[in-house]
């Protein structure tokens, strides 16, 4: 077993990857690096802000919340970036990013059907249904900018907050659980992903 610095002395990639990052945790970028991915992960990059800030978290449980206050912050200012390109970018990348996630070709269609389901945006915190997907097509549906903000500030603070919390209770046995079982858990990430892009295409088809 590790201690989350040290790796298996058989190769193991993904191990390698998480005791590097387990090690750059407190390092002088650290805080940046959060951030950068916070604000990009809202409105076109895949990785979440999670890989970075739940083993800033463990290193030092008592800034968990802090951590989650900074992911909220930069994961919102990325979301009116997501709203821009939707609102903004229609024709060109607007377009193409609605083909891609089978969201339909006639915008009045899918207009219809995100004023209908997009109070969804409230829930979706606690949903797999990634964020950028909201923030694009808020854009797209021309949702009120504000109520946009203020959402974005509810379910975002909801999404890094429940993190923060297990953490913050449960720091040692959460630890323990990923480096015991770290392939699983990012499978079971990964079809959590998989399942949002789903669930998107579902409800806004």
């Amino acid at each position: 077993m590790t201690n989350g610095v040290e790796v298996q002395k058989r190769w193991n990639p993904l191990r390698n990857l998480y005791a590097w990052v387990m090690r750059n945790a407190e390092g002088p970028h650290a805080w940046a690096v959060m951030a950068a991915i916070a604000f990009a992960e809202s409105s076109f990059f895949p990785m979440p802000p999670d890989f970075v800030m739940i083993p800033m978290a463990l290193k030092d449980k008592s800034r968990a919340f802090v951590l989650a206050a900074w992911c909220t912050a930069w994961s919102v200012a990325g979301g009116l970036l997501g709203y821009a390109i939707g609102s903004l970018l229609y024709d060109s990348v607007g377009q193409w990013l609605i083909n891609v996630y089978g969201m339909g070709s006639d915008i009045d269609a899918f207009r219809a059907a995100y004023n209908k389901y997009g109070a969804l945006m409230i829930l979706q915190g606690i949903t797999p249904i990634p964020y950028k997907i909201i923030t694009i097509a808020s854009g797209f549906a021309g949702m009120d900018l504000g109520l946009f903000v203020v959402l974005s500030v509810i379910t975002r603070s909801l999404r890094f907050g429940m993190v923060a919390s297990l953490i913050y209770f449960f720091g040692e046995p959460v630890r323990l659980a990923i480096e015991k079982y770290l392939e699983v858990v990012l499978v079971v990430f990964l079809v959590i992903v998989v399942a949002g892009y789903f669930i998107a295409r579902y409800v806004f088809h």
